[in-house]
């Protein structure tokens, strides 16, 4: 089958740089989607991204479909005729059904029988018949927000279009894409560049546009920009910090990359780093550089989307706009520090936390009383934490945050540092929104983790006590994360603290009747139930977790052990029949357990060998797995109880659980119970039998 070469390509005005990634990966999905629905086969995929530009480039794309054999079934043979030899009412209707007469229809066998049926030949679908509706879906799927209309057109995209390029080989009639008919002429450089370009095969895209200052693979743009700024960088004896999103960012803001450095004063370095790269990055999407000590150097590397033949005024003039940004940063820092963060917790009350749970001043307050209590359970300084609990918030009224979002806590820091606060104090105040994302680092010290549990708690609790839990996609509090990093916290630091104590707590210093009496237990089981998706993450089966949740455990840091025993558990030979067996022996006790009361073994009525030989393994494992559960090894315990595989297989194979005589049979049944109760201790593992 011949094949030729796909391009297509839309060309737009300026495409939003934060957007355009996803963009181009979700158009190449779209097309090759669109091939392989329609079975035409295709060979190497290359997609483009440029700020004008969405392209995918394919090789040996089939020019049509394989043709295809179809096999329509109707009646059986058997009853295709009446006695007298005529057709029957099933069998002609079908055959009209198909278009045919019924002596057109074939016997065709089948393994449950010959019946009538009809074979045919579908040819495969063309490319070029298929090429507009294929573009078309994929534009449709793309993942834009909000779509824009231009002129008089009531065509919809997310920036005006002004050519749209599909050639399938020399063919570039394939109807109207986005109110543009298709062709094979493209545009190259905004600046560098003037005219149409017109492509004579679709193999030529790529050096046709480098001709016109275009390189137009965002793969390739990308580490052109990587390896001018390490070149630049390198001329000062300094390291680039090259953010991935802001890569991403700068690849998408221009189509022919020029790396310049330019500098600002070294004054600017008084004023926090974090402050400083933050104007750099956020608002003129610069690439700061450090020295070898990791400071902050007093240079800055730009991508220009032009090749200049005056540099030097080009780089002046981003030393003149990013001045006034420094200057702002410094005269707020100076500002700042005139007014002590203690001096600035009476001005959270004018702030608004949640309509009903209070001010930022009320919120403070609880979370003060909130750290103090959870400083005792995990050895941190209680008084430092009340008072880092007590400034956690004050950096929101200072100017410097209030220009710069992201300076929120590490602004605090700063200014506490100033004050003379005590340094566990200030670095808990930069440490209290760790980890702001997963993987993120958590809290370093013992003070910041009880705030930054504290803060988290007293949102969780107020946000669900109020009848507002997450739902769907809709999350404004970031509930989910503020889960997920107090269970970070709580087992990656070692805190053994009981998750429902501390709901509790955090509960009790809401006003009454502010927020609902069961609001803890819902927020206590949203949380566990984040550590699902948690344990996927590693591999986990869900049938692991759900043998530990079915415990209704508070303790996260008890849970992650008991889950990974209970993993390691899975693993071992005797696992599956010790599973079954505490499934079969639940489903027994599960009958007999409404109105039946349950006592100690009498060895006296052990009868069956079996059954005595159980009771012996039991009671000699048991003391050795009280021994490992007093130490929280888990994994010991169940390797140990592992050894009943044999006397509970005995046990079922020998002995009669429902014995005639009420007293065997209720020993049995306590027995049993037995059984459960010395594994359930570390989880239920009759939860690891799969339901078919």
């Amino acid at each position: 089958m011949s094949t030729e070469t796909l391009l297509v390509e839309l060309g737009t005005e300026e495409l939003p740089p934060k957007a355009l990634k996803p963009l181009g990966l979700a158009f190449r999905d779209g097309i090759v989607d669109g091939l392989g629905q329609r079975e035409l086969a295709f060979g190497q995929v290359r997609w483009y991204a440029s700020p004008r530009r969405l392209a995918i480039l394919i090789d040996e794309v089939q020019l049509q479909a394989a043709d295809k054999e179809l096999e329509i079934l109707g009646p059986p043979v058997e009853r295709a005729k009446d006695e007298e030899g005529n057709w029957s009412p099933a069998a002609a209707g079908f055959a009209r059904k198909q278009g045919v007469q019924p002596e057109q229809l074939q016997t065709i066998d089948t393994p449950k029988g010959p019946r009538l049926g009809l074979r045919s030949t579908a040819a495969g679908v063309k490319t070029s018949d298929c090429l507009n509706d294929i573009i078309q879906a994929s534009i449709q799927q793309l993942p834009i927000p909000k779509r824009m209309r231009w002129g008089a057109s009531r065509i919809e995209f997310v920036r005006p279009v002004h050519w749209v390029v599909a050639m399938l080989g020399a063919d570039c009639d394939h109807g109207e894409i986005l109110g543009k008919p298709t062709g094979n002429t493209t545009r190259g450089h905004r600046f560098h560049s003037s005219g149409e370009i017109t492509l004579q095969r679709p193999e030529d895209y790529e050096s046709a546009l480098a001709e016109a200052k275009v390189v137009a693979d965002f793969s390739q743009r990308q580490q052109m920009i990587r390896d001018q700024v390490e070149v630049e960088a390198s001329a000062l004896k300094a390291s680039a910090v090259i953010d991935p999103d802001l890569l991403d960012e700068v690849t998408a803001l221009v189509e022919w990359p020029v790396a310049l450095t330019g500098s600002f004063e070294e004054r600017f370095l008084e004023v926090p780093a974090e402050a400083l790269v933050s104007s750099m990055k956020e608002h003129q999407k610069y690439f700061h550089l450090i020295d070898d000590d990791g400071r902050l150097k007093p240079n800055f590397i730009t991508i220009c989307n032009i090749e200049s033949k005056d540099p030097v005024q080009v780089i002046a003039g981003n030393e003149r706009v990013i001045r006034p940004r420094l200057s702002d940063a410094a005269f707020f820092f100076d500002t700042d520090r005139k007014t002590p963060l203690a001096d600035r917790v009476e001005q959270l009350k004018n702030i608004v936390f949640q309509q009903r749970l209070g001010s930022l001043y009320d919120k403070t307050r609880r979370v003060e009383n909130l750290a103090g209590s959870l400083a005792e359970g995990i050895g941190a300084p209680v008084e430092q934490s009340r008072r880092a609990a007590l400034l956690s918030k004050t950096d929101l009224v200072t100017d410097m945050v209030l220009e710069f979002a992201d300076m929120q806590g590490i602004a605090g820091s700063y200014y506490a540092q100033h004050d003379g606060e005590e340094a566990e104090v200030a670095s808990a105040l930069a440490q209290q929104y760790w980890p702001k994302f997963a993987g993120d680092q958590l809290p370093e010290t013992a003070t910041a983790c009880a705030l930054g549990l504290a803060d988290r708690l007293d949102t969780l609790v107020g946000i669900f006590g109020i009848g507002q839990p997450p739902s769907g996609s809709k999350d404004p509090f970031a509930l989910r994360r503020a889960s997920l990093a107090v269970l970070r916290i709580l087992v990656e630091k070692n805190l053994d603290l009981d998750l429902r104590d501390c709901l509790d707590l955090a509960a009790a210093q809401f006003p009454e009747d502010v927020i609902a009496d069961d609001c803890t237990g819902q927020v206590l089981a949203y949380m566990i139930e984040r550590f699902r998706a948690w344990f996927e993450e590693e591999n986990i089966a869900p049938e692991v977790f759900r043998a530990v949740s079915a415990r209704n455990l508070s303790r996260p840091l008890d849970i992650q052990r008991r889950v990974h025993a209970v993993d390691a558990f899975t693993r071992l030979p005797e696992a599956t029949a010790l599973a079954a067996a505490n499934k079969r022996v639940s489903n027994i006790l599960e009958k007999v357990e409404a109105g039946h009361e349950f006592g100690d073994v009498n060895a006296d009525l052990l009868q069956e060998p079996q059954e005595q030989a159980l009771s012996e393994r039991l009671q000699a494992l048991a003391c050795t797995s009280r021994e490992y559960l007093a130490r929280d090894e888990y994994t010991q315990a169940l390797a140990c109880l592992a050894e009943l595989r044999d006397p509970v297989d005995a046990f079922f194979d020998g002995v009669m659980v429902n014995a005639e005589d009420a007293g065997l049979r209720n020993n049995r049944l306590n027995l049993l119970r037995e059984l459960r109760n010395l594994f359930l201790q570390v989880a239920d593992i009759s939860q690891l039998v799969v339901s078919k």
